[in-house]
């Protein structure tokens, strides 16, 4: 259950920073407070998911998944360059989620 929570606020952290980027520096008030929201609720998510899972493990990986989801969606939703060493990166950081996963 841990680590569907930990999934859970990994995804929330990539819906606040897409949201942040419509909430035009917090001037819009629904896009803030839905971003917002998702930020505390991934954090408390994450929070929760501490309580049985390292946090030198659960950590990165909730970063992880941030960063990862919102690269992609950066790339599919603003056109943002899919370039090779973007692609590498990517990579690079799934390798470190398995491994701190399998290292659990």
């Amino acid at each position: 259950m841990s680590w569907i929570l930990l999934l859970l606020a990994g995804l929330l952290e990539v819906g606040w920073a897409v949201g942040l980027k419509f909430t035009n520096g917090f001037r819009l008030p629904v896009p803030t407070v839905l971003t917002v929201s998702a930020m505390a609720a991934s954090v408390f998510l994450l929070g929760l998911s501490l309580k049985y899972l390292p946090l030198g493990t659960a950590y990165p990986i909730w970063t992880g998944i941030g960063a990862i989801g919102t690269v992609a969606v950066g790339m599919v939703l603003f056109g943002e360059p899919v370039t090779a060493i973007r692609l590498a990166c990517i990579g690079l950081i799934v390798l470190g989620i398995v491994g701190l996963k399998l290292a659990t």
